[in-house]
């Protein structure tokens, strides 16, 4: 009989991806059916319930401590996965992630020792994300929140009290970002050049960043904001403060503005802003192409046309051609994506091409995913539902195994739609993982994009080489494999 163990660590803390990468390792242990370790928060013990795996010691948790639990096949295995785990969280450099050990444990001690840095990179429990925030606009940093799970009125305070500080909060739930050439949070390699970039949507920035690089050009700033700055309650206050700074900053020539749609009066708010500048913008609101733009501003339907509309050329070079589907095979599509914005952009597409698409993410017009049979389907594997207690797809790879062999099992998919997202924070080699789960298989066509450059550490070629040998097609962007997904049922995008 399955037995379940619960440990605490009074008062500790370990970076999240550090955490994720232990429970990955013990989870693959010999026995162990699942493994978490996680704060102790309401909300994480939640999740834990949720898994089946919290007993009565780590209920017992308060929110500064952190809780090792899991479940296995028998008392011997996981006591012996404890130990493990314990010897892990000793020597944090042992998981593969870098040791903190001598790293300032709060932000006063990290100013105190780099005085000229204006900058910091909140990832913490969104439980505690707000307060360390405010100490970081106390001693007058600039914020990036890249912790989620924040209550919509808390970052509406926040952003407020910034504003007044003449200070910029990216985020909550801020995953990008580019500032004065360095990659923050999950976001790639590109050179500087004249283009900057605000985003509510952290694989939206990578993707047009990155086609502009592989283009030839650079990026000045990348600005994320978080999913929710141009929602009415927030009025997007930092949208509009990183417009202000963009206007301000001599080498940006071209502004680039992507999310999805914003709130009526917000989206009024900002164009009105926009017109005022003396600057060309691309508007990119996913979804929303029939919004009335200012003189100065230019629509873009999909995060591609976005890139090419401020480029003024195409960044389309040598595309692949549609095949056609296995004869044992159906024609739906089914888009497994770890991009939430891949994801919509995908329906977008389908929706250009007066195609019915079934999915979990956000988009005007999308059917929900319980009247998905017989249709395609695109879900978002970074939504809540899928991540709650669990690494993000683009840290681990095998949280699309599962959805993954079952396209493959579904004799009326013929055409499986994937993304592989590089950069910093992102899994060392995610396309390897994606081409062994592939390896020898006959069935749907796989149609994927890889979102990186050759500078970022997974080296974008070596990625799409991988994919290539284990048979899918690469398109050069999210929006041309949809469109090949497509062509290869009969359809025309």
């Amino acid at each position: 009989m399955s037995v379940i163990l619960n440990e605490i660590r009074r008062a500790t803390y370990l970076d999240s991806i550090v955490l994720m990468r232990i429970s990955r390792q013990i989870a693959s242990l010999p026995g162990v059916e699942e493994a978490g370790l996680i704060l102790g928060t309401p909300a994480n013990k939640d999740l834990l319930r949720e898994a089946g795996i919290l007993g009565p010691g780590g209920d017992a948790a308060e929110a500064g401590d952190l809780i090792l639990a899991l479940r296995a096949r028998d008392e011997a295995t996981g006591e012996a996965a404890v130990a493990e785990a314990k010897r892990l969280l000793d020597h944090p450099g042992a998981s593969g992630a870098p040791a903190s050990i001598g790293s300032p444990r709060t932000i006063r001690a990290a100013v105190k020792a780099m005085p000229a840095a204006n900058l910091a990179l909140i990832s913490v429990p969104g439980h505690f994300a707000v307060a360390e925030a405010r100490k970081a606009l106390g001693l007058g940093l600039h914020v990036m929140i890249f912790s989620d799970n924040v209550p919509i009125e808390e970052e509406v305070a926040l952003k407020r009290e910034a504003r007044d500080r003449g200070l910029l909060v990216m985020g909550p739930d801020c995953g990008t970002a580019i500032v004065g050439g360095a990659p923050l949070a999950f976001a790639n390699v590109v050179p500087r050049g004249d283009i900057g970039i605000i985003g509510a949507s952290g694989t939206g920035i990578q993707e047009v960043s990155c086609l502009i690089a592989r283009a030839g050009r650079g990026i000045s700033h990348a600005i994320g904001t978080g999913a929710r700055d141009l929602n009415a309650d927030v009025g997007a206050i930092t949208t509009l403060m990183a417009i202000d700074a963009l206007d301000a900053n001599t080498v940006t020539r071209h502004v680039v503005l992507i999310s999805k749609p914003p709130a009526t009066s917000v989206a009024k708010l900002v164009l009105d802003r926009v017109a005022r500048s003396p600057k060309p913008f691309t508007i990119c609101f996913l979804g929303a192409e029939d919004l009335p733009l200012p003189a100065n501003a230019r629509a873009a339907s999909t995060l591609k046309a976005a890139a090419e509309t401020c480029l003024g050329q195409s960044v389309t070079t040598g595309q692949a051609k549609p095949q056609p589907l296995r004869p044992d095979r159906g024609k739906l599509v089914r888009g497994l994506f770890a991009g939430g914005t891949f994801c919509a952009e995908a329906q977008i597409v389908f929706q250009r091409a007066r195609l019915a698409v079934a999915s979990n993410a956000a988009v005007p017009g999308a059917s929900p995913l319980a009247d998905a049979k017989g249709a395609h389907v695109m879900i978002d594997l970074g939504a809540d539902e899928f991540t709650r207690g669990r690494p993000h797809p683009m840290i681990e790879p095998t949280v699309r195994d599962g959805p993954l062999n079952a396209a493959f099992a579904d004799p009326a998919v013929g055409v499986i739609l994937l993304d592989v997202v590089l950069g910093y924070g992102a899994h060392p080699d995610p396309a390897r993982h994606v081409a062994g789960v592939l390896a020898g298989r006959g069935g749907p066509l796989v149609v994927a994009t890889v979102t990186g450059t050759d500078s970022d550490p997974q080296r974008r070629t070596a990625q799409v080489r991988t994919l290539v040998e284990a048979g899918a097609i690469v398109a050069e962007s999210n929006a041309d494999a949809a469109a090949i997904a497509i062509g290869a049922i009969g359809e025309t995008a």
